[in-house]
């Protein structure tokens, strides 16, 4: 039996919708959700998302990576938030989105419908995002927790985090400020490749040290801002990567 299923949904933005993939795990209960989103290029099938939605979704935690083009930060924070409020339709969170997918995903019996529902009372969302769409899951975060909304994020997860363009570590307080003014109580997680150009590694650990928030950094040896590294394939990159990311979830989720 797989341990997972996914269908392709749709989000609300607008006049517009934003494509989305859930990722449902099956056979246990689920009581912790991820939203993830792609970087200034690609989508959400950019193999990295993929492969980390697939593997916290066979770990039993709910996936929800989505699709937003464009390269401004702002109309990207608007789409994230746009997902985020899509998931707040009911008390029980992702209800109606999980809904959907149970009824278009197989025949069940009344019964057998009822019981998938009680799988799905979700207890905590983390949001996250590679390069800029790691950028806007921080200013998402930092939004509602400024909102002291009720149903606030549980954590985030920035994958290569862009923390300032190619040669220009000077923008690195601008980049930082959303996530300077996260809480104490968010946990939050950087992976980094050792070798990102786009994220010094001297100013990332400072950060670190500076934020209010609970942060830590997976370092990837020898990883670029794509998190390659010369001499070891994808598949082993990303088998680490997935690893840390659950274990950090099953640390904050419990």
């Amino acid at each position: 039996m797989d341990k997972f299923y996914e269908e392709a949904v749709k989000v609300p933005f607008g006049a517009k919708h934003l494509d989305a993939v859930l990722c449902v795990p099956t056979g246990s209960v689920t009581r912790s959700g991820v939203i993830l989103t792609h970087g200034a290029g690609g989508d959400m099938n950019f193999c990295h998302l993929v492969s980390l939605a697939h593997s916290l979704a066979s770990s039993g935690f709910l996936c929800l990576r989505f699709t937003c083009k464009g390269l401004n930060l702002v109309y990207r924070v608007r789409a994230y938030h746009a997902v985020w409020v899509s998931k707040c339709l009911s008390s029980a969170l992702w209800f109606n989105m999980i809904n959907l997918v149970i009824i278009a995903s197989c025949n069940v019996s009344p019964q057998e419908y009822l019981k998938s529902l009680q799988r799905f009372t979700l207890k905590h969302i983390f949001v996250g995002g590679r390069s800029m769409g790691g950028r806007a899951a921080a200013a998402l975060a930092r939004q509602l927790s400024d909102a002291e909304s009720e149903d606030a994020v549980q954590g985030l997860i920035c994958l290569s985090f862009p923390l300032h363009p190619q040669g220009q570590t000077q923008a690195h307080q601008q980049r930082s400020a959303d996530l300077r003014g996260l809480p104490e109580h968010m946990p939050v997680l950087f992976v980094s490749g050792s070798e990102d150009n786009m994220c010094d590694r001297v100013l990332l650990q400072r950060l670190v040290k500076e934020m209010k928030a609970q942060s830590e950094v997976f370092w990837l040896n020898g990883g670029n801002h794509g998190l390659r590294v010369p001499g070891r394939t994808e598949e082993s990159i990303l088998e680490d990567v997935n690893s840390r990311v659950i274990t950090w979830m099953r640390k904050w989720a419990a």
